[in-house]
């Protein structure tokens, strides 16, 4: 191995089994915990920027490292970053870490800390972007595979999102639709923990991955928690042709999705938050109009729903609330998910949500799981396209939630077909709601199960 000295960092370069041929590894050693100078994280990265070969960045020093700005590695080869159980924490509304140009990132044993103290009284995006914790952008020209791996790694107090993988050229608006590239992204959490992030803009999860493109979103999370986030936990958005993959295992999910908190937007509701009218009883031009004095305006959904003849059939006003995990497929592709031996917990909405808008099924398995103290369905599964809904509960419990325990949806041509076994399903409005509505087959299969809620099925075969 031959050693060198760049402005007082270590430098290692080492040839791998298997690399011949191809650009040497680089590893770089962190000797203090400096904001920038030799031997700093922030001059490491720089450093790695400007080589862009696959780097190692071993942090050997124990300690705070204090930023005034945002870290950035602009390289596009692979990055690795390896603390001990230092803090990363800063004062300023900034992404800590940003990875600008696609290159798959892994961080060990590293926590990262945001200024915190946001809401919607004291938001972070009103003289500028609400910073993140760890963000990964994926340019329109990428392709194959983008990994994210995280392993024992703390997010917290950011007022964006906690952790935000982007395939969208919309950059800071990725709003459904198909703008992104080829690649697929793969994001791996390993005894991650992803704390009160998201409380400076409306619509900021504890974990973000938009994928706009062709490519998959392929998710993992081992005992993982996702707690207080503003927006949803985890969301997982896809709108082009690829699949959604989640397997989640021994992981939280408890009281996300209370940015826009009713302590606060309540006030700002019209009196008459709602109502439905008989026809050419009310006027469009009578129903309230939007919210326009309150901390964010967006927080209150104003939603009106007309007869042909013009008049008001209804209308409603909803503080726009989130989920503990909430997947959305938006395109041709499924979504396969697995949820072990994890919690999801008193969240401002639902507690899982996941939806698929295409052609694409929606196949799903929960076991030894629990949903309970959820402001709405403890689980809800709902295809919309023309797509399959297979679901398979085993062991697992939806209790005292503000809705239904286990909801199953196909509003299409599609079949429903789901199995529930020694489940638990009490202290909610209905234990389990099935519903096929058009023109496929629905059935529910039900053994040594507690549903005392009792079962709502609607053109489905219970047995």
């Amino acid at each position: 191995m031959k050693q060198r000295y760049l402005s007082g960092l270590a430098v290692c370069f080492a040839l791998t089994a298997g690399q011949a041929n191809t650009q040497p590894f680089q590893t770089l050693i962190v000797t203090t915990t400096a904001d920038s100078g030799a031997g700093s994280l922030r001059t490491a990265l720089n450093a790695a920027s400007a080589v862009n070969t696959p780097t190692r960045v071993l942090i050997a020093v124990e300690g705070d490292i204090v930023i005034a700005s945002g870290l950035t590695y602009d390289g596009t080869a692979p990055i690795e970053i390896a603390g001990r159980g230092n803090l990363i924490r800063t004062e300023e509304n900034v992404t800590l870490l940003l990875v600008p140009n696609g290159a798959d990132l892994t961080v060990t044993d590293l926590s990262f800390r945001g200024p915190g103290g946001f809401s919607a009284e004291n938001r972070g995006d009103l003289n500028g972007t609400a910073g993140k914790g760890i963000a990964v952008d994926v340019p329109a020209d990428a392709s194959g595979n983008v990994t994210l791996k995280l392993t024992d790694v703390t997010v917290s107090d950011v007022a964006g999102h906690g952790v935000h993988i982007s395939d969208c050229s919309l950059a800071h608006d990725c709003s459904q639709g198909r703008y992104g590239s080829a690649a697929g992204l793969n994001i791996m959490l390993t005894n991650v923990v992803v704390e009160n992030a998201g409380h400076g803009r409306i619509d900021a999860d504890g974990l973000r991955v938009d994928e706009r493109g062709d490519g998959s979103i392929r998710f993992t999370a081992i005992g993982t928690s996702f707690l207080g986030a503003g927006g949803d936990g985890v969301e997982l958005d896809e709108s082009g042709a690829g699949d959604i993959y989640a397997d989640v295992v021994r992981s939280t999910f408890t009281d996300n999705g209370s940015y826009c908190q009713p302590q606060i937007f309540d006030a700002f509701m019209p009196a008459a938050s709602k109502g439905e009218f008989r026809n050419n009883q009310m006027a469009e031009d009578a129903v309230p109009g939007p919210v326009i004095q309150s901390p964010d305006n967006t927080c209150i959904e104003r939603e009106v729903e007309l007869y042909s003849s013009g008049f008001v059939k209804s209308y409603a006003f909803v503080i726009d609330l989130e989920d503990g995990i909430d997947l959305d497929e938006a395109d041709d592709g499924s979504i396969y998910a697995t949820m072990f031996a994890s919690v999801i917990a008193s969240n401002l909405d639902q507690g899982v949500d996941f939806d698929e808008e295409g052609s694409g099924g929606i196949n799903v398995s929960y076991a030894a799981t629990q949903a309970r103290f959820n402001a709405d369905d403890g689980y809800k599964v709902s295809e919309e396209g023309a797509g399959d809904v297979i679901g398979r509960v085993d062991m697992a419990f939806a209790t005292d939630n503000g809705g239904t325990g286990f909801v199953f949806e196909e509003e299409d041509s599609g079949n429903l077909n789901v199995a529930v076994n020694a489940a638990t399903a009490l202290g909610n409005d209905v234990g389990i709601k099935v519903v096929q509505e058009n023109g496929g087959t629905g059935g529910l299969t039900v053994t040594t199960s507690d549903i005392d809620d009792g079962i709502d099925a609607e053109d489905v075969i219970v047995r």
